[in-house]
């Protein structure tokens, strides 16, 4: 009888040390700029010193990371497609958005620029130059929050892309940069990845500054109402955290190149309060 105690103590004592210890691992699924910037690599640490949270990333395009989060396949997501965002809230898979950061999109080519963007005032007409003269585009074909911005873009432009210029890449940012610069091809990225990657790529920022191509960064938790068992905690947690005053601060902080590579957008974040400062 004693044995048998002894046998359940232990059993409950290994399956409770167990589930504390998956209650300690936090699922982030996320895009591949956070990823290819380094951003993660640098901010995640100061978390899990901070919280005890361990995080392990899975670095997709926003489309797959927003899936991954509705099959409860993920504690949170930080990901960047508004408007994908908002039907990931809707549907029921995910909680309040949080704003975490933005930075922007710029499109790149060859150093020649044979299709002429340097010249144009808009990125709608940068891609109407490109479709015009059949210079090779390489899209990322993946559904991530690049290639829906991109998709945008051509439909404000009124043009369907396709046809032999226009390549679908199916990859993620990195290798979609490589595939352009091999092929002198143009490509839209956002300008973090960029800065990680520019000084191996032989292509060069063609057009900049458009204010369609903000591209703007949020946080949301998996909904517990759908998935119990999800590290709710965990997820709060690290909005609670990405979006206070100290997160915000090492995302301002984060550079390429002495380059700001994302700007702080949450409520607590450094510029807001340097803008009611300024009120």
């Amino acid at each position: 009888m004693r044995a048998k105690i002894f046998s359940v103590t232990v059993l409950s004592l290994f399956l409770s040390t167990v589930f504390c210890a998956e209650q300690k691992v936090l699922k982030l699924a996320t895009t591949t700029s956070t990823q290819n910037s380094g951003l993660l690599e640098y901010l995640l640490p100061a978390f899990e010193v901070e919280s005890g949270y361990e995080v392990h990333v899975i670095a997709v395009g926003t489309g797959k990371a927003l899936r991954m989060g509705c099959d409860g396949d993920a504690d949170i997501v930080l990901v960047h497609a508004p408007e994908a965002e908002k039907v990931f809230v809707e549907q029921g898979c995910g909680e309040k958005r949080h704003a975490v950061m933005a930075n922007d999109f710029v499109i790149v080519g060859p150093k020649n620029d044979p299709a002429g963007l340097v010249t144009v005032g808009s990125a709608t007409e940068s891609l109407k130059l490109i479709q015009q003269s059949r210079s090779l585009f390489v899209s990322r074909g993946d559904d991530s929050g690049t290639h829906k911005k991109e998709l945008g873009l051509w439909q404000s432009a009124g043009i369907k892309p396709s046809g032999e210029w226009y390549r679908e890449a199916g990859q993620g940012m990195g290798k979609v940069l490589q595939m352009a610069g091999e092929m002198d091809a143009y490509t839209i990225t956002d300008r973090a990845t960029w800065l990680a990657y520019k000084a191996k790529s032989p292509l060069r920022i063609v057009y900049e500054g458009d204010m369609v191509l903000q591209n703007p960064y949020s946080i949301i938790a998996v909904t517990a109402n759908k998935y119990p068992d999800i590290n709710h905690g965990g997820a709060s947690a690290l909005i609670d955290w990405i979006t206070g005053l100290d997160a915000q601060r090492l995302i301002a902080d984060f550079k390429i190149e002495n380059t700001q590579l994302f700007k702080p957008t949450a409520k607590k974040s450094v510029n807001n309060q340097q803008a009611s400062t300024q009120k």
